[in-house]
This record gives structure tokens, sequence and C-alpha cells, in this order.
């Protein structure tokens, strides 16, 4: 009988799927297990028990589990000691002040400052993406308007929607404008000024939702409310009668400015005055007055401006008019001319956003400017503000720091999902990945901005985040985790995967947070709830090459998680009707569990667990913590009196499974490896710190007090697959830093 020692040292790589498991030449397989259970990897190696779920708040929600997320916690960070998570539920926003130990919920929002519903929805909360800058958090989704939740005080938050900014006279808003209709599609408002004006398009174009009323309208045209431009003049629709044909008030006068200096052009001896002006879109015969022209070929400024009429056109570009006297030389000149007018034009817009267009699906803040990404009608397109303008997006012309409009045009249609401010601006679409760089010494203008194409993986509705340096997604599917990192080799963006070994940890998740030095470790912590209710955890640490993945579980389902500095926060079902809010807390060895005071060895529990209710209890004497097993809720309370000595407080709530499972015990003898064969494992020799609780196999771990140091454990039984599988009798401490098992062939 031969005998080897098999050293087990770290467990850096985290569990491993199956596919991998017969990778016994790897030095992943030495370093990682087949399942790691509600413990997390430690720097050196290790493996130690999470922490418990404290119970902090019951939402009261009822369960729908046809809903992928209910309640969406989300982080605001004002200042150093004012920080609170944000609850965004169905029409509702619940915010917690979080202060030391303490998280309190300050204030519950239903409505907006203008008394209207809020509109987020369960149906979509999942999609929804945030970026905060201040006192204001940003709420985007296609479905609606962005909105504001703004912090008003210390205990205090209201809730607006985005509006854009106004020129003081009121006549311009510095909304973003796209062209929706074909390049000969014609806009002929009836009047260049007033109310009440005739709009009529030469194809149908207008949304007619719903019927007709007695006035000859669609009241619930999406289109009702929305801005259209006129070359720079805005005109609001204020109902619809046809799919071509809608009223509107017109906002000031409705002029054309001409994209060219000195457009007018004469002929020595004659009146007759040529204008180019790009694509214009007349008939001939229109009547149009000249603004602002300088005086040309002679003929002063009295005899250009004015009314005039269209005399003939030459092209598209091009047409002509009579001027009040005639030429003595050609020349162009004119200056810089503005047309009013009222004729048929192909210079038209209407506003980006909008219930007929959608709202932008993200939002990021970056180098000063507000960032908004993809509508329902353009998936593909980036909109910028002016720097440190965020609610003016006028581009001006095209000013360093004017507004910027940019479209994915890259070849195929990049609806745009996520934007992450990082390295530079990184654009996440359903199927590729992109970024706006930055150029060394230089801002993003409107004359440098440009999207360049990276990678073409696409992302999972689960809003990328920052981890140690690179920018962690889920590839489209929801099956592979890939971190978007700049490279010097490649001097582009790569999306390595980072879940291969891990594949069976992902699919249908949900939500992402990511915490930093989580309970003191040096790691990076990513944990995605999962709709099974488990939670895929990734660790990080690229200083050191180490990766790996775990898994979180509780007598429950996690649904939304979310970070404040080195602390971390969950949702979790523990029953249809109980959504509670937790802490993952060190102090804490059980889920959804409080430490109640007792009186007289009884503790009164009846606001936490309802009568019949199984629960474990961990009781408090001193600096000694005794595990007095499982108790039912009875008259809203857990009687310890049976107890002897009386105890002060107890740790009271829901037990949770911790298990390490080794990869099969393999080892290399002179004639080769010994995979597959029939072996035996006699003992496991485990370096324990702080434990007081832990099975391996079937030999426990008998102790008084947290046992620190190297415990041998006997094992009996052969196998093909010999495994040490570490377990808890009792929901207790348990840390370990490696194991020797001893192999008998």
């Amino acid at each position: 009988m031969q005998k080897v020692r098999v050293p087990i040292n770290s467990f850096q790589y985290g569990e491993i799927s199956d596919s991998v498991i017969h990778r016994v030449d790897s030095p992943i397989y030495q370093a990682s297990a087949q399942r790691l259970e509600n413990v997390l990897v430690r720097a050196e190696g290790g493996v130690k028990k999470r922490p418990g779920l404290r119970n902090i708040y019951d939402f009261g929600i009822t369960r729908d589990t046809t809903k992928t997320l209910q309640c969406d916690l989300v982080p605001f960070v004002f200042s150093d000691d004012e920080r609170y998570i944000i609850a965004i539920e169905h029409q509702k926003v619940r915010c917690f002040r979080v202060v030391n130990g303490t998280i309190d919920l300050v204030s519950t929002l239903t409505q907006d400052t203008n008394g209207n519903p809020l509109p987020f929805d369960h149906n979509y909360i999942y999609e929804y993406t945030h970026a905060q800058y201040g006192d204001v958090l940003f709420v985007a989704h296609p479905l609606f308007m962005p909105r504001m939740i703004t912090r008003t005080s210390l205990t205090s938050f209201e809730i607006t929607p985005f509006a854009f900014d106004q020129r003081a006279d009121g006549n311009q808003i510095y909304q973003p404008y796209s062209v929706f209709h074909a390049t000969n599609v014609t806009l002929d408002p009836s009047a260049s000024t007033g109310t009440g004006v005739t709009l009529t398009v030469s194809e149908d174009y207008f949304d007619t939702t719903g019927s007709i009323d007695g006035s000859g309208n669609y009241p619930d045209s999406l289109h009702v409310g929305v801005f259209l431009r006129y070359d720079q003049t805005e005109i609001e629709i204020t109902s619809v009668q046809s799919a071509t044909q809608a009223t509107g008030d017109i906002i000031g006068t409705l002029q054309i400015a001409l994209s060219v200096a000195n457009p007018l052009r004469t002929n020595d001896n004659s009146n007759i005055i040529e204008v180019t002006q790009i694509n214009h879109g007349f008939q001939g015969g229109e009547s149009i007055t000249v603004v602002d022209a300088t005086a040309v070929g002679g003929i002063n400024e009295a005899n250009i401006n004015g009314v005039r009429t269209i005399a003939s056109i030459i092209d598209n570009n091009t047409y002509t008019f009579t001027a009040g006297a005639t030429a003595n030389t050609s020349e162009d000149g004119g200056g810089f001319v503005k047309i009013v007018t009222h004729a048929p034009t192909h210079q038209w817009t209407e506003q980006s956003f909008s219930a007929v267009r959608g709202y932008p699906a993200a939002i990021e803040f970056h180098e000063n400017r507000l960032c908004f990404g993809g509508t329902i009608a353009e998936p593909d397109s980036l909109w910028m503000s002016r720097i440190g303008r965020f609610f003016n997006f006028d581009v001006g012309d095209a000013a360093d720091d004017d507004s910027i409009n940019l479209v994915a045009a890259t070849g195929d249609v990049n609806e745009i999902r996520y934007l992450v401010s990082n390295r530079d601006l990184q654009v996440f679409t359903a199927s590729a990945e992109l970024y706006v760089p930055t150029f060394l010494n230089q801002s993003i203008t409107p004359a440098n901005a440009q999207i360049r194409k990276q990678t073409p993986y696409g992302c999972e509705f689960i809003e990328p985040v920052s981890i140690d340096g690179a920018t962690i997604f889920i590839q489209t599917g929801g099956n592979v985790a890939r971190e978007y990192l700049y490279t010097d080799d490649e001097d582009a963006y790569t999306s390595t995967a980072v879940s291969t070994i891990a594949s069976h940890l992902l699919g249908n998740l949900k939500d992402i947070a990511v915490v930093n030095g989580f309970v003191g470790l040096s790691e990076s912590y990513a944990v995605f709830p999962k709709t099974n209710g488990e939670c895929a955890v990734f660790s990080s640490n690229r200083a050191e090459r180490r990766a790996g993945w775990m898994r979180f579980t509780t007598q429950g389902s996690f649904d939304s998680v979310v970070p404040i500095d080195d602390r971390l926060f969950a949702t979790v079902w523990f029953d249809d009707t109980d959504l509670r809010l937790v802490e993952f807390d060190s102090d804490y060895q059980l889920d959804n569990a409080k430490l109640y005071t007792l009186t007289s060895n009884v503790a009164t529990v009846s606001a936490d667990f309802d009568n019949g209710t199984v629960v474990h209890v961990i009781a408090i004497e001193g600096d000694r913590q005794d595990y007095l097993g499982t108790h039912t809720v009875t008259a809203g309370a857990i009687d310890l009196s049976a107890y002897n000595p009386t105890y002060t407080e107890a740790y009271i709530g829901y037990s949770f499974d911790v298990q390490v499972v080794t990869n099969p015990i393999d080892a290399s003898v002179s004639n080769g490896p010994v995979t597959g064969h029939p072996r035996g494992i006699s003992s496991a020799i485990l370096d324990i710190r702080d434990t007081r609780s832990l099975r391996v196999n079937t030999s426990a771990l008998v102790t008084e007090s947290a046992f620190n140091g190297k415990k041998e454990f006997r094992i009996l039984g052969y196998n093909r697959d010999p495994q040490i599988t570490i377990t808890q009798n009792e929901p207790l401490s348990l840390q370990v830093n490696g194991l020797i098992a001893e192999l008998i062939l």
C-alpha cells in the first residue's frame, strides 16, 4: 500500500465547472474546488465563511415570480458622512440613510414634484440605468423621460422629470433634434408666425394613436406636445388631424439661416439675385423675407432685404428673386443671410426624446458632460451635453464646449444599453462593445469626437461596473462574464472571458454590485444575484493575477445587491410576502437575523417572524456565544427559559449552508497519474483559524472555543474520485487556510 501526501494550499481559482475537472495537469486544478458555497476566497488562498445577513427592513411587497427584479438597490454617496441606499420599486422610491451601523428609512416617494405618479415599472426595473452627480441621482429608460432623484436635505428627497434649459426669451429649448423623415419629405406650415398654424407633411408622418374626437383630432396622438424645428425655429404640436396634418404654435418666427457665408450672387446690369440655400425644398413662386443681408454688387441692403418672391428654381440648392435695384457688378456677397418663410422645406427636424421616439436607455457623466445613449427610434445614437451645462444639448456652431451628437455607424445597428466612464467613455450595446476615445491632453470636442468599435460580444441587461481596473460585463445570452480592458499591447480594448472555468455559475443573472475591501479582505468582489435565488460571486486581484468564482445561497432568494464603500447590502425574499433589506455583517453567523435583548431568557420576535417559524438561536453571555439549536416562534417570542445560564442577548435568524468540496484528490506516482483509479483518503490535516464548527466528511471538530492551528481528521472509504467535503454542524465561525490529504493507493 502506497501513501502520498497531497497539499491543497490555495483555492484562489474558486469553484470550477465539471468541464475542467479532468484537467489534473493544470495549475487551476491544484488551486480550486468543485464547490465553494457561502465562503469567501481570501487573498492568502484560504476560505472564510461569508458574513451572515443582518435584518434591517421589511418592504412589505408581495412577490411576483414573473418579474425579473421588483426592487433595484442603487448607491447614493453624497459625502463621507452622508450615504444612502435608493430602492426603486413599482411606482415607488424608498431612500435609506446609512450612518455607521444604523440604516434608517428617511423618505418614501410615490409622486414627482408635479403630483404625477412615478413611471417606474417592475416589468422593466432590471433595465434601468443610473448616474449620480452631486446631490442628484438620474434614472433612465427608453419608456420615460429621465427622472432626477434629488437630495434636498439630510433626510428628504424629491423626484422631478429631466427638463432641458431654455433660452432667456423662451424661444428655444436646448434639446437635441433629429431627422425622422425621408429626405424628400417636406414640412409646409400655413404661416410663419402665430398659434394654431396648420402643419402639412408630404407623406404620412404624424402618430394617429386612438380615435378621432368630435373636433376631428386625435387626442391620444403621441405627437401632441412634441416640438418640430423648421430649420432653427421651434413649433409645438398642439393637435393632430391625420397622418399628414397637425396644428402647432410657432415659437418666434419661421426663418432659415443660410448655411454658407455670402450666399447671394449678382450679375452686372441685372436685378436678379441668385441665392445658394442647400436643399431648400422650394417649388417656385413662394413668398420669402430676406433678413440681415448686406450690400452686394452695388445693390444696397434696403433693396435686398424685405419681402421677395422666388422667381425661378435653378436646382435643389439654388433659386433666384428680383431685387429692388440693378447690380453694377457681378460678385458674391450678402454676409450671413436669413430667409423668413413658411414655404415647404426639407430642412426640418423633430425633438429626439419623446413618447413617440422613446427616451435615452443609457446615462452617464463623462469629462464634465452629461451623456445619453440610445432611444427606441435611434438606438445607436449618443448625445453629450455642453461642458459643465448638463441640461443644455445645443450643438451651436460646433465650438469645443458645444453639445455633441454621435452615431455608432459601424455597419450594424448597435443598440446602446449602457455607458461607463472609465479611461474613455465606454459604450456597451446589445451586439458589440465600443468607446469614445479621450485623446492625450485633449478633451472630447465636436471636432474630434468619434465612436470606435472594439469587440463583438454584446452586453446583457446587467449594468457593467468597474472592478480592479477593468469593466466587467455579461455577454448577451447571460452565460459569459467578460472584462473590458484597454491593453497597450493591442492598443485597443479587449473583452477577455473571466468565467470560462466556472461557466455553470452563470446564467439568469439579474443584478450586479462590486464591493472593494469587503469584510477587511483585499480583493474586489462582484456579486451577481440570479433568478434561482443564489448569487454568483467573482473575486479579483489583478496585481497578483488571482481571480475565482464562488456562490452564495440563503434560506430564501437574493434579489438585488448594492455596495456602500466596503459594505454590501441586499434585498432577499425569505418568503413570497417577505422582502427584506439586509446587510452582510461579519458579526452575524445567521441570515435574516437580528440581535435581540432577552428578558428572563425570552426574546420578542413578532415584528420579524410569524408564529410557527423555525429559527436558529445563538445566545450571548458576556464574551461567550452558545449555539442553542432550532426553536419555533410561539406567541411572537422565542422562549429560552429552559436554559441555564441566563443570557442577555441572542442572535436569532436562519442558518445557511457552508460547503467546501475539493476536486478529486489526485497525484502522480512513478508509473504515472492515478486519475480514475480506485483510491482512498486516510486522513486530512486542516490548517484552521477562528473556527468553532467544522465537519470533514463524517468527522466533526469538537471544541468549546474558537480553534486555531492544525487539526487532523480521519477519513474512510475508497473511490475513483475521492474528495474532501467541509461542512458545518452548527452556524458558527469557520476559516480554512489550506489542507494536506493523505492519499492511499
